[in-house]
Parts: C-alpha cells; sequence; structure tokens
C-alpha cells in the first residue's frame, strides 16, 4: 500500500542522471568528476510520483518496477517546471477521475465546483447565493483588476494591463513576460500533480476545450499568491524570464506546492474528504451497477441468477 496522500504523498525530481534495474532495485546512476560514478537506490514502494527532468534516461525494467509499485513517472523541464508527459500505473485508483467527470458531466454541480475554487481564491461568502457561471466570471474578473492595480501601485510602475501575444512577444512589458514565464512553470506543477492523482487534466471547470483546462483552473488558485507579486517586483529586471523561473522555483521550497494542490483538489471535488483523503492505492476493479453502486469484482455472480 501506499503512503495516504494527505500525509506523506512524496514526489522525486531526477535530472542528469540514469535510472536502472538491478538486482537490489531501481537505482539513480550519477556521474561527477570530483565523485566518478555513484549508484543511489529509489524507495520505490514509498513514491507516489517521480519528475523525470532534462538528461534523464530510464530502462524498461526500471518503469516496470515504477509501474508494478504504483509510482507514476512524469517527464517534466528543468527543475519540474513544465511538463511534457506522464505514465500513470495501471493499478492507480479512479476514484478522483471519476469523481471529477461525475461533477463536470453535471451541469450544477459543475458550477458548484467553480464556485468553491472562487471562495477559495477570494474569501467565503464572497459568491452570493443563485450566481451563475456568467456572473461568476465577471465577479472573478472584477478581484483580479482590482489585485493588478494594487501590485502595480505597490510598485509604483503606473497603470497596467494584462498581455499575452505570443506573436509579439518580445514587444511586452518586462511584468507580462516574467507572469508568463511563472505561469507556464505553475502549469508543470499542477499538470505533474494531477497525474499523479489520476485525474484528467482536460475536463476544466472553469476553463473548457483544451488538453489543460483544468490545469488552469486549479492554478488559478495559486496565481495571487506566487506568480503576481513575483511578475510585479521584476518590472525594473533585464531578464524577467529567466529570473522569474529561478525566483519561482527557489520559492516552491517555502511554499509546499504540491501537497497542497492534492489537498485543494480533493476538497474541491468531493469537500467532505477533507478529514478523509484518499489514497492511491492498489485496487481490485469493480463492477458497475446503477442500483448497488460500485460491487466487488473477481466474483461470480451466476449463483444469484435464476
Amino acid at each position: 500500500m501506499l503512503p495516504r496522500i494527505g500525509d506523506s504523498l512524496s514526489f522525486l525530481y531526477l535530472d542528469i542522471v540514469r535510472v536502472q534495474q538491478d538486482d537490489t532495485g531501481v537505482c539513480a546512476v550519477v556521474t561527477s568528476e570530483n565523485r566518478g560514478t555513484e549508484l543511489v537506490y529509489l524507495p520505490t514502494a514509498a513514491l507516489s510520483c517521480v519528475l523525470l527532468g532534462p538528461g534523464t534516461s530510464i530502462t524498461a525494467r526500471a518503469m516496470t518496477t515504477f509501474a508494478r509499485h504504483g509510482t507514476t513517472l512524469v517527464t517534466t523541464g528543468s527543475g519540474g517546471v513544465r511538463t511534457y508527459a506522464g505514465m500513470t500505473p495501471d493499478s492507480l485508483s479512479t476514484r478522483w477521475l471519476e469523481r471529477q467527470a461525475r461533477s463536470w458531466a453535471d451541469d450544477n454541480e459543475r458550477l458548484a465546483v467553480a464556485t468553491r475554487m472562487y471562495e477559495q481564491r477570494f474569501g467565503q461568502g464572497t459568491v452570493p447565493p443563485g450566481t451563475s457561471l456568467a456572473q461568476l466570471r465577471g465577479l472573478e474578473g472584477q478581484r483580479v483588476k482590482a489585485l493588478y492595480k494594487l501590485l502595480a501601485q505597490q510598485y509604483r510602475i503606473g497603470r497596467f494591463k494584462r498581455v499575452y501575444d505570443p506573436n509579439s512577444w518580445d514587444t511586452q512589458d518586462p511584468v507580462n513576460l516574467a507572469l508568463s514565464a511563472a505561469n507556464t512553470c505553475l502549469y508543470g506543477i499542477v499538470h505533474a500533480t494531477l497525474l499523479a492523482m489520476g485525474c484528467s487534466p482536460a475536463l476544466g471547470f472553469v476553463h473548457s476545450g483544451n488538453q489543460q483546462a483544468f490545469v488552469y483552473d486549479v492554478a488559478d488558485l495559486y496565481k495571487a499568491e506566487l506568480t503576481l507579486p513575483l511578475a510585479f517586483s521584476l518590472h525594473n529586471s533585464t531578464h524577467p524570464e529567466q529570473t522569474a523561473r529561478r525566483s519561482f522555483r527557489e520559492g516552491l521550497h517555502l511554499f509546499r506546492l504540491m501537497p497542497r494542490i492534492v489537498n485543494d483538489v480533493q476538497r474541491l471535488l468531493e469537500p467532505a474528504s477533507a478529514e478523509d483523503d484518499g489514497d492511491l492505492e492498489e485496487q481490485l476493479v469493480d463492477l458497475w451497477d446503477p442500483v448497488s453502486g460500485a460491487l466487488p469484482g473477481g466474483v461470480n455472480y451466476a449463483a444469484g441468477e435464476s
């Protein structure tokens, strides 16, 4: 059994190493000029997610061991700030994916999740009863605009307008460049965490029509704390993108973002799980029944038929 998500969900980031399986277990082969070649054995059964950064190679035997122990593998950019692909084990529980799909497919529940997202960002009770999704977007726009104005005043940069245009990237001001770079880092970390939980990055509640719609939803929960103040603080930077990525990565050591994402997503999708975090544990396949709910698999039900 793997560690409980809320207590000890473990992530390991690797780069410039070769991951292989030997007679003892899975190890990372680390080579350096000063110390030569060293073997660092990995606690595969205690890891829920391994981030494979640049310069990493992995053997098929090692991947098989990770899959057998229920460990998610994600290929990422430097520092884990971009996500390119992910491999989830077939034994990973679908509890959170099923809960996400049910909430996404029901218009009322989808609005309820979007409302909980808004209230997490701006405070409990900030959404009046009966607020529609269109009205929710309007409230969000007003709050974000007010935050831009506050940060612009704090850093004395005058009027600020959010601009994201890949076709005229070099003409943008340092704050917009830094914000785009920091947001990209944030999206990669959120994407990796959702894959480790077994959720679908594509089924968003506010955003839609993109394979990262849910990534954008969840990332919005943390921008006011992580990326916006950072971007405004770099308004005089000569290299805002590079500085934003480095500063963002350094700040994550104190913020503990990944475990927080897990807890927040669980609570948003299933508020009752706040005190009973789900496990990424290996389970036998259940059988679906519209009346009784999930039934145990691996059982011959012929005896109950006449």
